[in-house]
């Protein structure tokens, strides 16, 4: 029997949603399957994670973004990078390339209402039988995670840059 491509969401207050999905990403990359990582938002700088994708030659890794969108004046800017964003990760989805596809931060674009939920929707229902995809960031909506197959909340316990005040730090928040 063939694999069923499953939807997930990671989402939530806490620390590692996209750490669970590169996970994913480098388990799969290990069993020779095809990845690809699509970041929405990110993009002012270039994460560890994606510098060492380079020594995993099934794993592609675009950024799309140019930056955190909440330190941005510019909404009209975010819905056009989003529009544009999400534009590719339909071909993607939709092209039978990938096993597994991870949508970082898309709920955030989602909750901040950049792109059309329905639409999302639409696609992720579109996507190839096989294709896995994992969307990541805060604030899921409710009917993305109705439709999903998995969903996990993170939560925020103790956090040390909450709790602490201490900054993000090379090799773990980046």
């Amino acid at each position: 029997m063939a694999a069923r491509g499953l939807v997930m969401v990671f989402t939530g207050d806490g620390k590692g949603k996209t750490t669970a999905a590169l996970g994913m990403a480098l388990r799969a990359a290990g069993h020779d399957l095809r990845v690809l990582v699509l970041q929405f938002i990110k993009g002012a700088w270039r994460p560890g994670e994606q510098s060492a994708a380079r020594f995993l030659p099934t794993l592609e890794w675009m950024t799309l973004g140019k930056g955190f969108t909440w330190r941005r004046a510019d909404p009209e800017e975010d819905r056009r990078l989003a529009s544009e964003g999400w534009q590719k990760a339909l071909e993607a989805l939709t092209s039978g390339r990938y096993d597994l596809i991870i949508l970082d931060e898309l709920n955030v674009v989602l909750s901040h209402g950049f792109l059309d939920l329905d639409a999302v929707l639409e696609g992720l229902a579109q996507r190839a039988p096989h294709c896995h995809v994992v969307l990541t960031g805060r604030g899921a909506p409710e009917a993305l995670c109705a439709a999903a197959d998995c969903v996990t909340n993170m939560v925020a316990v103790k956090h040390h840059y909450r709790d602490q005040g201490i900054k993000a730090q090379r090799g773990v928040e980046f």
